[in-house]
C-alpha cells in the first residue's frame, strides 16, 4: 500500500488549519487516516508548526513518501536532515555519537536564526506602527486646522453679516458719527492756548 504524509484540511472559510497525516495516496483528502503526527497553521507569521518528529521520523524510515509542502515542513522541522543522518548510520558511513553531534549543532543554528527572524519581524511590526502613528498625527493636524480656518470663516462671514445688519438699521447715527468733525490741536496751538501766569 503506497503511504504518503500530506496535509489534511480543516478550519473554517479564509482561515484553513491543516493536520499532518499519514494515509493512503489512494484515499481522499479528508477521508480515510492511519495516523495523525501533527498539525500546521500558515495563518500566522511566523507559521505555526506542531509535529512529532519521532513519529515523522519513524514513518519515514519505513517508506512513507511526503508530499512537497510536507516534505518543507519536516525539513523545517529538521526531521527530514535526521533521516538523511540515520541513513549514514545505517550504511555505517557514520557513527551515531558523530550524527547525533551533526543535528544537534544544525537544530542550535537553527534556533538562532529562528530567534533572529523573529525578532526582526517584531522590529518591523513596531517601525510600521510608529510610521503609521506620526502619519496619522499628521492627518489629524492637517484635518484640524482646516477646520480652524473653515470657523475662522464663518466667524468673520457672520460678523460682517451682524454689521450689514446693524448699518442697515441705524443710517442715521452712521452718518453723524462719519460727517462730525474731528477736533485735531497739534502741540503749538496747545502751547498757544495755555494762558500765561500774570507777572
Amino acid at each position: 500500500m503506497p503511504v504518503k504524509i500530506r496535509l489534511s484540511r480543516r478550519g473554517r472559510k479564509n482561515l484553513a488549519l491543516y493536520d499532518i497525516i499519514v494515509a493512503d495516496s489512494r484515499s481522499p483528502r479528508d477521508g480515510k487516516i492511519i495516523e495523525k503526527i501533527g498539525t500546521f497553521n500558515p495563518n500566522k507569521n511566523p507559521v505555526i508548526i506542531t509535529l512529532n518528529d519521532e513519529k515523522a521520523l519513524q514513518w519515514l524510515m519505513n517508506g512513507a513518501q511526503p508530499t512537497d509542502t510536507t516534505r518543507k515542513i519536516l525539513s523545517m522541522r529538521g526531521v527530514m536532515f535526521k533521516k538523511h543522518l540515520q541513513v549514514g548510520v545505517n550504511k555505517g558511513a557514520i557513527a551515531q555519537e558523530v550524527a547525533d553531534q551533526k543535528f544537534a549543532a544544525w537544530l542550535e543554528a537553527k534556533e538562532t536564526s529562528n530567534t533572529n527572524a523573529i525578532s526582526s519581524l517584531s522590529d518591523k511590526k513596531e517601525t510600521a506602527k510608529k510610521e503609521r502613528l506620526v502619519a496619522e498625527a499628521k492627518v489629524n493636524a492637517a484635518r484640524q486646522d482646516a477646520l480652524l480656518a473653515k470657523n475662522n470663516a464663518a466667524l468673520a462671514a457672520i460678523a460682517e453679516a451682524e454689521a450689514a445688519a446693524h448699518a442697515a438699521a441705524n443710517p442715521v447715527a452712521v452718518e453723524e458719527v462719519a460727517a462730525a468733525p474731528v477736533a485735531e490741536t497739534t502741540a503749538e496751538q496747545a502751547v498757544e492756548e495755555t494762558p500765561t501766569p500774570a507777572e
